[in-house]
């Protein structure tokens, strides 16, 4: 396993490629209404990464037919945008996406309730998310990967929910996914030692139900198998000598 040291002119340009995926986040958001078709996202992240004239990570990546993914209800991730799946009033629809700048990858995900939504739903959506701020307390150098893994499980595991384990963090820098990878569930083994400089990104995925997911025809969208609700919540974050520094949020 090798895994990537950044420089601080490496940093400075993660920083910016992050900062501007924290500002196409919050433009999508504002999109979400019921009757939203899901590719209305889509088009409005490929324009706003042509204006910004940055390209789209996850475009064309292995073949993946659009610029982010969108993935509604029980969808865990990698949902596909398109013209006739439109938002429903009560839905959560999680939203991952990244961008390339100068060569450096950024790369988050939210998840949002359409209109008004049932509060276990919500209460999903919170957890997940506090999950990853819980995870990224043990994201110090000197520690090792199994403790963010750890910090999540411990976090989630007595509201009952389903942690995904089939999809994990990742390092991302010159690529989208690099070492080393980054489990939401508990570890045996301590795993990569955190220095600083290295950047990864964070991303519990975690269903109402049970952990147990399914792949649909498509090859791409990641399904819970009992049809549950899924949440999903990443950030792109930098080990530092003191608290991880969250590039991807503003």
């Amino acid at each position: 396993m090798s895994i990537s040291i950044k420089s601080p002119r490496e940093i400075e340009l993660m920083r910016i490629s992050n900062r501007m995926l924290a500002e196409m986040h919050l433009e999508l958001e504002k999109l979400i209404e019921p009757g939203l078709p899901t590719i209305a996202l889509d088009e409005a992240a490929a324009k706003f990464i042509k204006e910004h004239e940055v390209e789209s990570n996850f475009l064309n990546y292995d073949g993946y037919p659009a610029s982010i993914c969108v993935s509604v209800n029980e969808e865990v991730v990698h949902g596909i945008p398109s013209k006739e799946k439109r938002l429903q009033e009560g839905d959560i629809v999680a939203i991952d996406a990244g961008i390339i700048y100068k060569g450096y990858h950024s790369d988050a995900a939210r998840t949002y309730g359409v209109g008004k939504i049932s509060a276990d739903r919500q209460k999903l959506i919170d957890e997940t998310r506090n999950a990853f701020f819980e995870g990224i307390k043990a994201a110090r150098a000197g520690n090792h990967v199994s403790d963010i893994s750890n910090a999540i499980a411990d976090y989630i595991e007595p509201f009952g929910y389903g942690i995904v384990r089939e999809l994990v963090g990742h390092g991302v820098g010159t690529s989208l996914h690099e070492d080393p990878q980054i489990p939401n569930f508990r570890q045996k083994r301590r795993g990569a030692k955190l220095e600083a400089g290295m950047t990864l990104a964070v991303e519990p995925m975690i269903n109402l139900g049970r952990g147990d997911v399914e792949w649909l025809d498509d090859d791409w969208t990641v399904v819970a198998a009992d049809g549950s609700p899924s949440a999903h919540y990443e950030n792109t974050i930098l080990i530092t000598d003191g608290d991880p520094e969250i590039l991807s949020l503003i």
